[in-house]
């Protein structure tokens, strides 16, 4: 299935789906169905928010962006006893709990965190009326009956709070998998943000062995004379993940 978080309208460039689909399609990594939107499912959200309400999970924020910038990310619960009305002008935050949520990463093995000392209650709505991204995506898995997730290793941070979201929703809990991330010469992720060059198109298979060799699956020599369809068929059938075991990311080569 292929899902398009598209939640946040704001942030939405034109063209750039079509610019996503094109390259899965030179990537050979196509899907089946119709493509999902998340702003098509915005009742959804709303109905798993009415139940966090009614079940008094969440409270109203009305802290700007000044105010929460010098507490390094965890959110000091300045709101959480003020009872402000969730209909204003505010953020809607889910009330963490202090105790550890432990579960087993595919990858990273281990990994327990304390919502509630190391990220602190969190935004499931915006200020602006927009969803955030943990609750759709957590509300997206359930619906479309998501098993198994395998992501970036940057974004392990979010997996806990969904998990805990998904527990007050009463959801069950996909397997999770954090594979590491690519990194410059500086150990910056590659993205827009660092100014990364968009994944090149006219050499798919080449792409694809470096990245096998990058994550240290050892692509055979003869590979480099595959098409797309046998490097990926042989990546599927000889995977093999305890050679990422705990590690978090894997730096570009440069010439």
């Amino acid at each position: 299935m292929l899902r398009v978080d598209d939640i946040d309208t704001p942030r939405n460039q034109p063209g750039a789906v079509d610019s996503i689909l094109r390259c899965l399609e030179h990537f050979e990594l196509l899907w089946d169905g119709e493509i999902d939107f998340q702003s098509r499912h915005l009742e959804r959200y709303q109905s798993a928010l009415e139940q966090l309400i009614t079940d008094q999970h969440v409270y109203a924020c009305s802290c700007n962006r000044k105010q929460l910038s010098s507490q390094q990310g965890i959110y000091p619960q300045t709101c959480r006893t003020k009872q402000l009305d969730l209909t204003g002008d505010v953020a809607i935050r889910l009330k963490t709990e202090d105790l550890p949520l432990n579960f087993l990463d595919g990858i990273q093995n281990s990994i327990s965190c304390n919502l509630l000392k190391e990220q602190g209650d969190f935004v499931i709505k915006r200020k602006d009326g927009f969803f955030a991204y943990q609750l759709a995506v957590v509300v997206d898995d359930h619906r479309q009956g998501i098993t198994d997730v395998v992501r970036g290793f940057d974004l392990l941070d979010s997996t806990p709070r969904q998990i805990y979201l998904q527990q007050l929703l009463a959801y069950p809990t996909p397997r999770y998998s954090h594979i590491p991330i690519i990194v410059d010469a500086q150990g910056q992720k590659l993205s827009k943000q660092t100014q990364a060059e968009a994944v090149r198109t006219d050499q798919p298979h080449q792409t694809l062995l470096q990245l096998l060799e990058m994550l240290g699956q050892q692509p055979p020599s003869e590979l480099r004379y595959a098409s797309v369809t046998e490097i990926l068929n042989w990546a599927i059938s000889n995977w093999q993940k305890h050679r990422l075991q705990q590690q978090q990311t894997v730096q570009l080569p440069f010439n």
